[in-house]
Formats: C-alpha cells, sequence, structure tokens
C-alpha cells in the first residue's frame, strides 16, 4: 500500500500489505452485509491450524509500522545501551534468560509450584499465526493473529474460540459481556458469549452497521476524500484499526487506524458519533485518559491530546496540545492505573512518561530496550515494556522515579502485545503479584508471574519460603 508520508517506514505492525482486500464498490456493498460478512461462531478445541510462514522471511513479507523498513537493522544489538532509568537503582537489574527453559517449548503449557518471584510460568502455543492481540478478563485469556482466529485460554488450557474470515485481528478489548475486535480491514466486530453454552461465541454487531452505512452513503455530503481521487463515507475505515479504547463509563469507544483517524462509537447501538482528523499518518494508539482527555500516538512522531465536551446530548472531541512531536514513530501509549501518568513508548526503543500532577508536564524517560518498544501495560505500581528486541522489561516507580527490576527474556521473535491481571495465589508476605501475558511474533503467548519485589529480595523470599527465616525487608515495606 503507498503512502505519502515520509515517516511511512516507521508505522507499528507486521502485516502483509496483500492481507489488505480491495475496497469494494457502493454497488458491490449494497449486495454484501457489512454485519453478515460470513463471521463463523466456532468452538475451536480440536483445531490445529497450521501457519507455515516463518519467521525467517516476514520481514519481507510483511509491513512495518513503527519499525525501520530494514528489520534485520533495527533488532541488530547496541553496545552502548544499557538498562536504565532517570533515577538511580541500587542493584543490577538481572536478565530472566529462559530460551533453553522446557517451559518455552510447550506445546500448551506449564506449571511451576510455589513461585515466589519474577519468572515464566507457562507458555501457550497454537502454530497458526504471530500473535497480534490480547486481552485478559478474570481467568479468561483472548488472543488474536494473523490467522483472524481468536482463542479463548481457561487456566492455560483451550477453552474456545471464535473467527472472523476477513481481517486479521489487531486489538481485543472487553466489554462486560461483550467482545470488541479490530481487524486489518477496517472493520470492528462485537462478539457476545452464547447464553446457552459459554463454548460458543456469537457476533452481535459489525461496526459501522449496513443500515448506517448505507444512510450515510445517500448523501454526497458524508463523504471525506481519503486518498487522491478517491472518496468514502466518513463513518467507515478505510485503512487498519490499529487500537481501540474504551470511556470509564462504557458508553463510548474508539478506534484509531492507519487512515490516521479516530473513530467515536456509540456502544449502545453501534452508532458512529464523530470521526477525527488526528494526525499527518497513521495511529498506532489510542487510550482514554483523566480529566475527559483522550491521548493519541502516531507514525508521525507526535502524541496529542484531544478534550471531551458535552454540547447539549451530543458530545465533540477538540484538540488540547501536543505533549511530543519527535522523527522516530510513536507506537504505543498506557496510562496508569490510577491515572496520574501516562507512558508512550516508540521506534527509537525509549519509553516517555508525563505526570498529570504537573499538569501532563514530561517527567522523563526509560531506556531499557535495544528497538522498538511495541506495547505497554501497566498495573499497581509496575510499568512493563515488550520490544521488537523480544525483551519485557518490569519498571517499578517509586514516586516520579522508575527502577527497572529485570528484564524478562524467553521470546524468539518481537514482543507485539501484552496483557497484566493480578495474581490471586497467596504470597508470604501477602505482597501483590501480577500474571503478565504477552504475545510475540514468533507465534507464542508466554505467562510470567512479576512480583513488585527487588531482585535480591525476591531471593531472600524464597530462601524464606524454603527454610521459615525472618526477613525485615525495608524496599518490600514488610516485616516477617
Amino acid at each position: 500500500m503507498m503512502r505519502n508520508s515520509k515517516k511511512y517506514n516507521n508505522k507499528m505492525s507486521m502485516e502483509d500489505q496483500s492481507s489488505v482486500p480491495r475496497r469494494q464498490t457502493f454497488g458491490s456493498m449494497l449486495q454484501s452485509d457489512p454485519n453478515h460478512d460470513q463471521d463463523e461462531y466456532v468452538n475451536f478445541r480440536t483445531s490445529n491450524t497450521s501457519d507455515q510462514s516463518g519467521l525467517a522471511n516476514y520481514d519481507h513479507n510483511h509491513r512495518a509500522s513503527g519499525l525501520s523498513s530494514d528489520y534485520n537493522m533495527m533488532i541488530s544489538p547496541s553496545p552502548s545501551e544499557e538498562c536504565y532509568s532517570l533515577s538511580s537503582t541500587p542493584y543490577v537489574a538481572p536478565s530472566m534468560d529462559l530460551t533453553s527453559s522446557p517451559l518455552s517449548k510447550s506445546p500448551w503449557s506449564s506449571h511451576v509450584e510455589s513461585y515466589l518471584y519474577t519468572g515464566l510460568i507457562g507458555s501457550l502455543v497454537r502454530e497458526e499465526g504471530h500473535i497480534y492481540s490480547l486481552a485478559a478478563s478474570g481467568d479468561l485469556l483472548y488472543t488474536g493473529s494473523d490467522s483472524k482466529n481468536i482463542r479463548i485460554w481457561k487456566n492455560q488450557k483451550e477453552f474456545a474460540g471464535f473467527k472472523s474470515n476477513s481481517g486479521l485481528v489487531k486489538a481485543i478489548i472487553i466489554s462486560g459481556e461483550r467482545i470488541f475486535t479490530g481487524h486489518q480491514d477496517g472493520k470492528v466486530r462485537v462478539w457476545k458469549v452464547s447464553p446457552n453454552d459459554p463454548n460458543v461465541y456469537r457476533r452481535i454487531g459489525t461496526l459501522p452497521t449496513l443500515k448506517a452505512y448505507i444512510k450515510s452513503s445517500m448523501n454526497p455530503n458524508n463523504y471525506v476524500e481519503v486518498r487522491r481521487n478517491r472518496n468514502s463515507v466518513w463513518i467507515r475505515h478505510f485503512d487498519a484499526i490499529s487500537s481501540l479504547s474504551m470511556s470509564e463509563d462504557q458508553n463510548l469507544l474508539y478506534s484509531a487506524s492507519w487512515d490516521k483517524t479516530i473513530k467515536v462509537w456509540r456502544a449502545s447501538d453501534f452508532k458512529c458519533l464523530e470521526s477525527i482528523s488526528a494526525h499527518e499518518d497513521a495511529v498506532n494508539s489510542v487510550v482514554i485518559g483523566f480529566d475527559g482527555l483522550i491521548f493519541s500516538g502516531s507514525a508521525d512522531g507526535t502524541v496529542k491530546v484531544w478534550r471531551r465536551e458535552l454540547q447539549g446530548n451530543k458530545t465533540k472531541h477538540f484538540f488540547s496540545q501536543t505533549l511530543l512531536n519527535q522523527e522516530c514513530a510513536v507506537t504505543s501509549l498506557v496510562v496508569d492505573p490510577s491515572s496520574n501518568f501516562l507512558y508512550c513508548g516508540s521506534s527509537d526503543g525509549l519509553v516517555n512518561f508525563w505526570e498529570r500532577a504537573k499538569f501532563l508536564s514530561h517527567g522523563g524517560v526509560l531506556r531499557g530496550h535495544k528497538s522498538a518498544v511495541l506495547c505497554l501495560a501497566t498495573a499497581g505500581n509496575l510499568v512493563f515494556s515488550g520490544s521488537a528486541d523480544t525483551n519485557i522489561c518490569v519498571w517499578r516507580r517509586e514516586g516520579c522515579d522508575h527502577i527497572c527490576l529485570s528484564v524478562l527474556k524467553g521470546h524468539s521473535g518481537p514482543v507485539k502485545c501484552m496483557a497484566v491481571e493480578e495474581d490471586h495465589e497467596p504470597t508470604i508476605n501477602g505482597d501483590r503479584q501480577f500474571i503478565v501475558y504477552s504475545g510475540s511474533l514468533d507465534k507464542s503467548v508466554k505467562i510470567w508471574r512479576v512480583s513488585p519485589c527487588p531482585p535480591h529480595m525476591q531471593a531472600q523470599l524464597q530462601d524464606q519460603s524454603q527454610w521459615g527465616t525472618s526477613l525485615d525487608c525495608r524496599i518490600c515495606g514488610f516485616k516477617k
């Protein structure tokens, strides 16, 4: 797909250009219902589709968003780069190198008993394509890949699944009983579990709906120029969806796309309320912030802030400010659970952050990766950054300073997506631990247990659990 932007080579994804279907004419659209595009609801517990495309040639077969066009150059180690943040750290962050562990080779999952420290506890593998999206809800994990399948895992075993016949799965979010999936074909699909069978998921809608599309097509004023000599109705994305986000009250759905726009949908009836011409290049991430703010990051190198305002019965979004303007593509955004910090990953391997308490002033830079940061996640006071260098950095925030606790190594391909859930297994100190799911272009999902304690304290805790010794841990804030 041709791009006019000079930053086209910096866009954040690995999909094949050929996977984007040719746009249908209006006549052909009238003959096919976007809400009935042959999506199927099936149980995949016995399915075993294999994707034969190897990682060795995906840099030739997939277009890169947020990455250099020369992928081999991008992942080459830089000896000058070290794992550190703006704050000083009293210890060296260890590398959890588990590439030779039998855990990473498990076809389904593996377990380690009494895990009281940061480490790999299992792997989920389906040899059917690169993993592009993850979402966790309770004891269920949803994974999306370029096989167009959404698989559901429970207790680290395959539980159910459903499939869309067009558009690989680039984003998944969960809102109550509904699952929203964003696809390469520019559509958002909505799914719901069958009330009669928890293993069966049915598609209940596609955004935009056929009715809305036809109605909009009848009015010439609803057409906008999307490419040179090419027009389309404004309610429809004409390029891949890269990110989805839901408002705090679950009433509004935001979809970001490579078509440079963000569209706002009413969740109750799937109506498109607004289309925001957000950036000069592909929008790689959109997240709901705080104080009525929405943040967007783009391959044009900017992070922008949008303010949501009520105008009568309508909602309107206005540009507020630009937080970042750089040469490197912005690849991912996340807001911490306390809604006090905004984090931004970019193709230069850096993570910038801003502080709400200081009116979104720039707080600093986290330096821990040698290649592009492809995904971010937060939980408690921890920040997780996944990178094209195949590693995950675990950062702990202390005030406004950040310490790199550890580097998780186990994937053999770029880490494309992450999801985090709190671990409910009891610990000897009562401290919170987290389960981190990481999806990669090596076609696997790895499961990590992560402790917020420093590594040297984790080792002491493990000894304590085995020998019953007493320990006074000032860093972790407990005494036993």
